[in-house]
């Protein structure tokens, strides 16, 4: 599958920008699929107005892959087919992404089950290759992008990803059927580095830029770019977010993300609201993703907002040592009372019933 066999409409959305949840996963007690949780939380991503769906990936639990637990295949098909079907009844189209991880037979294998369901493009994780070298890497990268239009995955090392330099994103960003890059190493540093190598790499307009930088979500999107390079200057911009952070309170991520565009193709003048809301968006997602405890609470966290929205009924993950950390409730407790502007609690009352019908 090539990126030309994307339907213009759903490309051309995740060229300007957009928003893409990272969907989590929602367990029945015996920790098989809780199917009408999941099917009620792709709805509402749908409704709220996301560019696009990732599954399969870090906040889906990587361990759905594990033989013992069996889950990768069903949650694609599943989360595929309500897409599908969903956005059949509502006339509305978005790009589905899978997350594509472990070593090359592995990752081709998930890519090839991808394309098969009709995903249009895989988040490739590097996380099963901590040792390989760069070539190694690359390789890897060029047997997935074979099968189906990749976006590649800077995943932070907090998390079970590696440090990737700035030459392995230089060369990255030649391979053919890349679409985009995901970047999220909570680090401005290593933020550049990818940045600066699609530029040099001369690919700034065939390579969408996402942000997953949850610690920085506003001013990535908002912050132009600019690099001297081997062929002149360049400028290039953050277009959308591929987030964990997004998965909840996804409202009003769709209309943060709308007023964020309406300035930078503008080039108004950036109002100081918006650097404020950056440290507020920033201080809601250190709590729900548990920054104060290396992140161990951060799927329950996300899962704790969509219990209490009504739209999960538990918090439980498939490694049982993964639960919310001491205190973390009541700091979400406090970002939901400080930041009231940021939930979208109302919306998800007005439409819950219908998304679970």
């Amino acid at each position: 599958m090539r990126i030309t066999d994307i339907p213009a409409g759903i490309l051309e959305k995740f060229r300007k920008g957009c928003v893409i949840p990272a969907h989590p996963l929602s367990l029945n007690e015996d920790k098989t699929m809780d199917t009408d949780d999941m099917r009620a939380i792709a709805r509402y991503y749908i409704d709220a107005g996301v560019g696009g769906i990732a599954i399969g990936v870090h906040t889906t639990q990587f361990e759905i892959r594990d033989p013992d637990v069996g889950l990768f295949e069903k949650v694609l098909r599943f989360t595929s087919s309500t897409i599908d079907s969903y956005c059949a009844e509502t006339k509305q189209s978005i790009m589905k992404i899978s997350g594509v991880c472990g070593d090359t037979e592995q990752a081709i294998s998930e890519a090839r089950f991808s394309r098969e369901l009709g995903f249009h493009a895989s988040l490739l994780s590097l996380a099963a290759l901590k040792d390989a070298s760069i070539d190694e890497m690359i390789a890897h990268c060029k047997a997935i992008a074979a099968e189906i239009p990749i976006i590649g995955f800077y995943l932070q090392p907090a998390v079970g990803g590696r440090v990737l330099p700035f030459e392995f994103w230089r060369r990255f960003a030649e391979i053919d059927n890349v679409l985009g890059i995901k970047m999220a190493p909570f680090n401005r540093y290593q933020t550049i580095d990818v940045v600066r190598a699609v530029c040099e790499a001369g690919k700034e307009n065939d390579i969408t830029l996402y942000t997953g930088n949850d610690d920085n979500i506003v001013m990535d999107l908002l912050s132009p770019y600019r690099f001297e390079t081997e062929t002149g200057p360049k400028e290039i911009r953050i277009k959308g977010g591929l987030l964990g952070h997004w998965c909840v309170w996804t409202r009003t991520a769709v209309a943060l993300i709308d007023e964020l565009h309406t300035y930078t193709e503008s080039n108004r003048d950036i109002p100081q609201e918006l650097l404020t809301r950056n440290i507020e968006v920033t201080d809601s997602n250190a709590v729900f993703f548990d920054a104060a405890n290396a992140f161990a609470g951060c799927i329950p966290g996300v899962h704790e907002v969509l219990r209490r929205q009504g739209l999960m009924k538990s918090v439980r993950c498939l490694n049982s040592k993964e639960i919310l950390s001491p205190g973390q409730s009541d700091e979400i407790d406090r970002v939901y009372a400080s930041y009231p502007h940021l939930n979208d609690d109302a919306f998800i009352k007005d439409n819950i019933d219908k998304w679970f019908a």
